[in-house]
């Protein structure tokens, strides 16, 4: 654990929530994942990955043990993706867009699915 978090320097979103604040009770955790658990949250802190908050929001996390014995620490966001409202992108018509490649001189195109990493 002693290797520095990545981090990817984006802008700050806005996110409009319809709704009161989500407090989810956290959930009981295995007792061997306290301590590591622990210290996963300290270095995240002293990278300046999280911060402490006095926010009335609270999601559960769910430390998750890896193949390689260390520990995962995964957040539980169900509560507050039911109140948050759905962010809309400009998504091309995929149509139109193959005919003008298509009419283009190019040889080679390529598609690439970064739905898990992208930031709207």
């Amino acid at each position: 654990m002693g290797r520095r978090i990545g981090r990817k320097r984006i802008e700050e979103q806005q996110v409009l929530i319809a709704t009161t604040p989500v407090h989810q009770q956290q959930y009981r955790t295995n007792r061997d994942s306290l301590i590591p658990i622990h210290k996963l949250i300290c270095q995240l802190e002293s990278q300046g990955v999280i911060s402490r908050t006095r926010s009335p929001f609270n999601s559960p996390i769910w430390p998750v043990r890896k193949s390689s014995g260390e520990w995962r620490l995964t957040v539980d966001n169900c509560g507050l993706n039911e109140v948050t409202p759905l962010l809309s992108a400009a998504v091309p018509d995929v149509l139109e867009l193959q005919y003008e490649l298509e009419s283009k001189t190019a040889k080679w195109y390529a598609t690439i699915d970064i739905a898990f990493f992208s930031v709207p």
